[in-house]
């Protein structure tokens, strides 16, 4: 992968011929994507949140990316042929809206698959004589290859839900039964929180809000070297696949949400197994198959920093893999996890998906996010759902956000206000970028985000949660960026 590097110095060069003027573009419920101009000035109307003084090097930023399902590409399919050109245009395009360069591909069936399958559901098939990846001949890679039309160069990684359902203990998809999503039987409930971990203080909550709570104490995924092993060939199976295919696969990490007890398709791991799989079966195995491919560990989607810490506190497990992917109430450990491990690279691995509300109030929090992951340095964002028709329903019955809504009875598209939200930043970083400062949004909703393009010109993303008007000012060499942002205003303020 290639790698870029602007140096303080670059962009020292950058300010001191810095433009007097930024387009600045404000997006306001019902009138998004409004353009004026804002003229550095003489004297600060505020105290400066964040001051820009050339000497910051940042933190790098690559890819913007988003998953690749079979309900999102069944929604495109609704549509008439320029319609969907036009989406995916916007989606892909380096001229478009959203940019995506990063494509996560789920291995077997995820939340937003058609239905459950695996690759491999021959029970048993340790040679994985019967791996085949005909399913996903059907919608994933159809989609890809759309998308690759306008990126060539796209990169890709991979992780998976849910294991062949004979590989784990058990033998179905879903981590817990559910009368109307899935036919697991009840009584195999009791594995979840069973097994001899279950007097251990360390699994026990700790003290305030916490995810999961209780955690598992169980591996799902059959501990037998037979099995272990048969699962990271069928890693290595899958990259080798899709690279057939003419798709590259860049990165895997074990597993999706580890720590979510899903009645879709998903699979509880404890620290142990996870170091037991990663260290001496899938890391070793995609190293001697597949070299170029790099381990990362995640999906990380637990606050819990005491398990993850365990984990990467192996120094076996440090060594093996080459970064951290967090989500959801992962995102929380970033700021320590860095501290504690600043040579591990972080990456984002999926936006918060909401509840199917498509309304402004997602927008707001998707914006904070990004704030929040690009601030603490992840090297990548990826996002959800890009398309979904209607009311976003997944498969086993949760409504979801996503970036376009469309109706499938008038076969037309919607562009939701997270669109927009997310238009704000992958418009503006491009690949290449460095993050140069930020302002967490806290409790005051002001989220700030300074970044360095690679041609040295200053792109600075801003949000005002409050029911008022605010100004926010930014210090650049000796003048000053006073942003006026509107109540509920999405603002980029882009040096021409």
């Amino acid at each position: 992968m290639m790698k870029y590097v602007l140096t303080g110095v670059a962009l020292m060069l950058g300010m001191a011929a810095a433009a007097q003027t930024f387009t600045a573009v404000t997006s306001t419920e019902g009138r998004e994507w409004k353009e004026s101009k804002v003229r550095l000035e003489r004297n600060a109307v505020a105290e400066p949140a964040l001051v820009v003084d050339g000497s910051e090097t940042g933190t790098p930023f690559y890819h913007w990316g988003h998953c690749f399902n079979e309900l999102a590409w069944d929604a495109l399919c609704m549509l008439p042929e320029a319609d969907r050109e036009e989406l995916l245009h916007r989606m892909f395009a380096p001229d478009g809206d959203l940019r995506f360069t990063m494509g996560r591909i789920p291995m077997n069936a995820n939340d937003y698959a058609r239905s459950w399958y695996s690759c491999d559901e021959v029970a048993g098939d340790f040679e994985l004589k019967y791996f085949s990846i005909d399913r996903d001949r059907q919608a994933i890679i159809p989609f890809i290859r759309a998308a690759q039309k306008h990126v060539p160069g796209m990169t890709f990684w991979a992780s998976p839900w849910c294991p062949p359902s004979w590989m784990k203990i058990n033998a179905d998809y879903p981590v817990r039964s559910d009368r109307k999503y899935n036919t697991m039987d009840a009584r195999k409930d009791y594995l979840l929180y069973g097994g001899a971990a279950g007097d251990r203080d360390d699994y026990k909550a700790p003290t305030g809000k916490t995810f999961p709570d209780p955690l598992s104490h169980t591996d799902y995924m059959i501990q037998d070297p037979r099995y272990l092993q048969a699962y990271a060939d069928y890693f290595c199976r899958f990259v080798s696949e899709y690279a057939a295919e003419g798709i590259k696969i860049g990165m895997v990490m074990f597993q999706n949400e580890a720590w979510s007890y899903t009645p879709y398709p998903g699979c509880a791991w404890t620290p142990e197994g996870i170091i037991r799989f990663n260290v001496q079966y899938l890391v070793p195995t995609m190293r001697r198959e597949h070299p170029e491919v790099d381990v990362f560990f995640g999906t990380i989607n637990t606050n819990r920093f005491n398990i993850i810490d365990r984990v990467l506190s192996d120094t076996a497990m440090a060594a093996a893999v080459r970064g951290v992917g967090l989500q959801w109430e992962g995102g929380q450990l970033l700021p320590g996890l860095r501290n504690k491990y600043p040579g591990m690279r972080f990456v984002q691995t999926e936006s918060e998906c909401g509840w199917g509300s498509f309304d402004w109030r997602a927008a707001e929090h998707t914006f904070e996010r990004i704030n929040h992951y690009l601030g603490n340095g992840c090297e990548d964002y990826t996002f959800w759902n890009a398309v979904l028709a209607d009311n976003g329903m997944s498969t086993w019955g949760w409504k979801q956000n996503a970036l376009v809504r469309v109706d499938s009875e008038k076969r037309t598209f919607t562009l939701t206000p997270e669109y927009y939200a997310v238009s704000h930043y992958t418009r503006f970083i491009p690949q290449g970028s460095r993050i140069v400062g930020f302002v967490a949004g806290g409790k005051q909703g002001q989220p700030v985000l300074v970044a360095c393009t690679p041609g040295g010109k200053l792109a600075v993303m801003a949000g005002n949660f409050a029911d008022s008007e605010r100004t926010v000012t930014l210090r650049i060499g000796k003048k000053y960026l006073n942003m006026a942002m509107a109540p509920h205003s999405l603002n980029t303020f882009a040096e021409r």
